[in-house]
């Protein structure tokens, strides 16, 4: 990968605000007004050619060199809608879906009448959840494009999830929800003569029953569901024991890894422990959150980490991440993977059991490890932290937000998120922190790293992301990292892709993420 998301995000969105703000000295000396005309055109021109040079780079999936030339375009004639519109969607291709609402709203001042501009805006709130102002905007391009079937499909898409939405309000505010355990006869779901798959031995997960699940999701094959509702019922009551924020001790002698954001992508997990060995009470591994979402074999990821979570309660850990809330799994295929594989019924259990995920987890009192990051205001402790009620959706803002969401930025103080959601903090929010927390350092996930991981601010903030070759298309390694508990000094692992059977990511995302050129 030719640079790093991060990079490219703040170095050409924060930029982009300045490119309004154009004339240059140069057109300011032009006085004679064909001289000036003529400077223009060739401005344009240049720009045109900035544009099919960020188009070529786009097509060929290289986002950061697109964006880049798209900016420089900008940069030359900033009244033009097709700029803003194609940087947005090389933004929303990078996932920072802040940047790409900003462009998409800038093309629209650009030309109110640019339909693509529409396309681009909703898109970006769709992608942050924001699904009445994205109907909003689809409802402007059927109206004005009324015979376009493709703005008519996601129009209707769009206003069934808002529908749905406001009867899932409505539902809650009128009575306490029940939880999905209540309504399930486990003892008289029938396992099938003619299953032969791994099953549960006196409903307790074993090693055992773990090797032999490894190997039948291996082969594509799936889970009986009297098991699979067994371990999130299990795998729920465990979680809802632990508190927002664990604290953990590593003896001198002993170490253990953190892995990052897998997404879905059971095949490189699998290589992971291959790599690494499988989890044991020698062996433990902390999981950072982004277990599903986009990959097409979350169900596998999920349900081989919940495995190992019940097989060994202290030795293995899981970290919430922003793709383990619902208006993530709508959009970026978990619920659809779960609806397909078993059932809705099932895909709620689940929502509740992520909703018990903790937050944070320090190790030795030392390195705060979290999926997001640190925080939109100055003076949090970890006993706010500990004091987060967490069962719940995140909320729009936060420390519960923030420690989810955020990302870090390289100059100093705090800025508007790329994503659209919490913020971006610089080393100067981390270093106070760090002090007044008594902490050495953060370890966070949440975003590619072509080498597979990446360390910032002095050496105190350090990302891992443990998902390679991203939605088969990133090219990026994957890394994790050794944590010894004599000097807690970070050690760190790449490796990168191995195959997986012919089903893309993003198999079973909603259709309104299936972006395409517009």
């Amino acid at each position: 990968m030719k640079a790093n998301h991060r990079q490219i995000c703040d170095e050409w969105g924060l930029h982009a605000v300045q490119f309004a703000t154009v004339p240059s000295t140069a057109m300011a000396s032009v006085t004679d007004s064909g001289s000036e005309k003529m400077a223009e055109e060739e401005r344009n021109a240049n720009a045109e050619k900035l544009k099919e040079k960020a188009n070529t780079y786009f097509k060929d999936k290289d986002y950061e060199n697109a964006i880049k030339y798209y900016t420089e375009a900008i940069e030359l004639n900033p009244t033009n809608a097709i700029y803003f519109s194609n940087r947005s969607l090389a933004y929303l291709r990078t996932e920072c879906y802040g940047y790409a609402l900003a462009d998409a709203t800038r093309a629209l001042e650009a030309d109110k009448n640019y339909i693509k501009g529409y396309y681009r805006r909703a898109t970006s709130n769709m992608a942050l959840g924001k699904f009445k102002a994205a109907l909003k905007d689809y409802e402007t391009v059927v109206r004005v494009r009324p015979n376009d079937k493709d703005a008519k499909m996601k129009y209707q898409e769009c206003n069934k999830i808002v529908k749905q939405k406001a009867f899932e309000r409505a539902i809650a505010s009128d009575e306490l929800k029940r939880s999905v355990v209540d309504s399930l006869d486990i003892e008289n779901m029938t396992i099938e003569d003619e299953y032969t798959g791994p099953k549960l031995e006196e409903g307790k997960v074993t090693l055992k029953f773990m090797k032999e699940l490894m190997a039948w999701f291996k082969d594509q094959k799936k889970l009986h569901r009297k098991c699979a509702y067994q371990m999130l019922i299990h795998v729920k009551e465990a979680l809802s024991k632990l508190p927002s924020l664990v604290e953990i001790t590593l003896k001198e002698t002993e170490k253990i890894t953190v892995c990052g954001d897998t997404h879905g992508q059971y095949y490189d997990l699998l290589n992971i422990f291959e790599l690494n060995g499988l989890p044991s009470e020698t062996n433990p591994y902390l999981f950072n959150g982004d277990f599903v979402d986009r990959g097409s074999f979350s169900l596998e990821v999920i349900l081989t980490l919940f495995g190992f979570k019940l097989l060994y309660p202290d030795h293995f850990f899981l970290l919430r991440g922003n793709h383990e809330t619902d208006n993530m799994n709508q959009m970026y295929g978990f619920e659809g993977e779960v609806k397909a594989k078993y059932t809705a019924q099932m895909f709620q259990l689940f929502s509740e059991v992520f909703q018990w995920l903790p937050l944070a987890q320090c190790i030795n009192g030392k390195v705060l490890v979290m999926h997001g990051g640190l925080f939109s205001e100055d003076g949090v402790t970890l006993d706010d932290l500990r004091k987060i009620e967490r069962n719940r959706q995140p909320p729009d803002s936060g420390p519960m937000c923030d420690l989810l969401w955020s990302d870090p930025q390289p100059q100093n103080g705090r800025s508007v998120s790329k994503r659209g959601v919490s913020c971006q903090f610089g080393p100067d929010v981390t270093q106070r922190f760090l002090e007044q927390n008594k902490l050495d350092y953060i370890i966070r996930s949440h975003e590619v790293k072509g080498e597979g991981y990446e360390i910032t601010h002095s050496g105190k903030c350090i990302t891992v992301f443990s998902a390679p070759n991203y939605c088969d298309q990133m090219a990026n390694k994957g890394a994790y990292i050794h944590l010894k508990g004599s000097d807690l000094k970070p050690e760190f692992h790449q490796f990168t892709a191995v195959p997986h059977p012919n089903v893309k990511p993003m198999a079973y995302a909603n259709t309104l993420m299936q972006l395409g050129m517009m």
